[in-house]
């Protein structure tokens, strides 16, 4: 294929058509320091193949491995064990290179995984419908934030305080050029309720986290009752998939839609994508035309054999704009499949056995914490992961940790911005931790609130 590249004349005409006078102009939404400007420093023009890869394999030399330290960052994404065997299996080739299952008659291993995993998904979320996923949690809460909007025919979305703020900032960047009016309430520990004061006729829906990016665990059933009470939606997200192990489904509390993570089963931390997002909603004829994505369903074909086929939704939806309800085309096929197996492989009570697990390290792990003077554990309630307050800048104490081989935490301020939540320290806590990585935490931490290495 020749790759024949736009001549001037090519772009003047078409930055004419679109009403613009320069390239630059494409990107005036880009906030001016988050563009670059000028070469990158110290990053020669060109260098020879191997020379890149001695220059790279330096630059990852200054990163601390999270296989390496004690680790115990969440905020989202979460260090779980894949067993081999996921890895192993998703690399077959009828997986690995089937083709888009748009054609049935050759992708039906492709379109029975896609069926399965959104069997899973719906048992998982207590919820009627899945789909067969979205790009990533924060992506799935933008779409369905839109979808209620189709289907109330309203305008107004509100997000609780205790939403992971990358996902809340998802949803405002989806939602300009859409109507959507977004009110991001403030973020606070132990606020999720007082979500319900900003309710009115106007509320498409309402967007709640549980365990929320504090840890905490929320209640949604009153938060679903009082939304649709005035018409609107309640949309339960979930960062961290394996709690759906031990909590109760958002479908069992009341969710009309719920918008997920599902990295922490199957996938790895993999330098932060590619993930899969999950998306759930109720029976409903207004829910499953309005949902974004695909839907793959089961048939027979003209012999009778049972069959999966995508369904629902034509394939022009996925690529002709004016028709779509969603920009999203397509799905997280690889990681949906790893998911699948990985849950396959644990079962209903291999996945309430990891729950189980995972709280216990972090109730330990917050026991040990609350003991160190200048440390206070702030949750009331968690699953895996907590918030402590801690005596200086949580930021500081993370560095001085990281010294000590030490991953100790998100500090609040990383996302929220300095001089926000800067004493607030997000701890996660998985099966992966062991009693010595907590205790080298508990060492680490007294330490670095000493501002000292070990």
């Amino acid at each position: 294929m020749r790759y024949l590249p736009l001549n001037e004349e090519d772009r003047r005409a078409m930055l004419a058509r679109i009403g613009v006078s320069s390239i630059d102009d494409l990107f005036a939404d880009i906030p001016p320091p988050a563009r670059l400007d000028g070469d990158i420093e110290g990053l020669p023009n060109h260098a020879s193949e191997m020379q890149v890869e001695r220059d790279f394999a330096a630059l990852s030399g200054q990163s601390t491995n999270a296989g390496e330290a004690a680790f115990f960052c969440g905020g989202g994404a979460y260090r779980h064990h894949v067993p081999a065997s996921v890895d192993h299996l998703i690399q077959r080739s009828e997986f690995l290179t089937a083709y888009t299952p748009y054609q049935p008659e050759i992708a039906q291993g492709t379109l029975q995984t896609l069926f399965e995993f959104q069997s899973q998904v719906a048992h998982l979320t207590g919820m009627d419908i899945a789909n067969a996923s979205m790009y990533d949690g924060s992506t799935a809460c933008a779409e369905a934030v839109r979808m209620a909007a189709r289907i109330t025919k309203r305008k107004g979305c509100i997000l609780a305080p205790g939403l992971h703020p990358h996902y809340s900032q998802s949803v405002i960047t989806s939602s300009l050029g859409g109507g959507v009016q977004v009110q991001a309430m403030p973020a606070a520990m132990g606020a999720d309720a007082k979500i319900v004061d900003a309710l009115d006729e106007n509320t498409a829906c309402i967007v709640v986290q549980n365990p929320n990016f504090f840890g905490e665990l929320v209640d949604l059933t009153p938060l679903a009752e009082a939304a649709h009470k005035v018409g609107a939606l309640l949309i339960a997200v979930t960062n961290e998939v394996v709690s759906l192990g031990a909590i109760k489904s958002p479908g069992e509390m009341g969710a009309d839609i719920v918008a997920a993570e599902g990295q922490s089963i199957g996938n790895g931390l993999n330098f932060g994508g590619p993930y899969v997002g999950l998306l759930a909603c109720r029976d409903d004829r207004k829910f499953i035309r309005q949902a974004p994505g695909r839907f793959a369903g089961e048939t027979v074909d003209a012999q009778g054999k049972r069959g999966f086929v995508l369904t629902l939704s034509t394939r022009e939806q996925h690529i002709r704009r004016e028709k779509a309800t969603s920009n999203i085309c397509t799905n997280s096929g690889l990681c949906t499949l790893a998911f699948t197996i990985h849950l396959a492989l644990l079962g209903e009570l291999g996945l309430r056995e990891l729950a189980r697990l995972n709280h216990a390290r972090a109730c330990a792990l917050a026991d040990r914490l609350a003991a160190i003077p200048g440390v206070e554990v702030l949750n009331e309630s968690f699953f895996n992961e907590f918030t402590v307050r801690v005596r200086g800048k949580a930021a500081d104490i993370v560095e001085l940790m990281a010294q000590n081989g030490v991953l100790g935490g998100i500090p609040a301020s990383r996302l929220y911005g300095p001089g926000k939540f800067d004493d607030l320290l997000i701890v996660a806590t998985t099966e992966m931790n062991t009693d010595d990585d907590c205790a080298a935490f508990d060492a680490a931490l007294r330490s670095s609130l000493q501002g000292e290495a070990l």
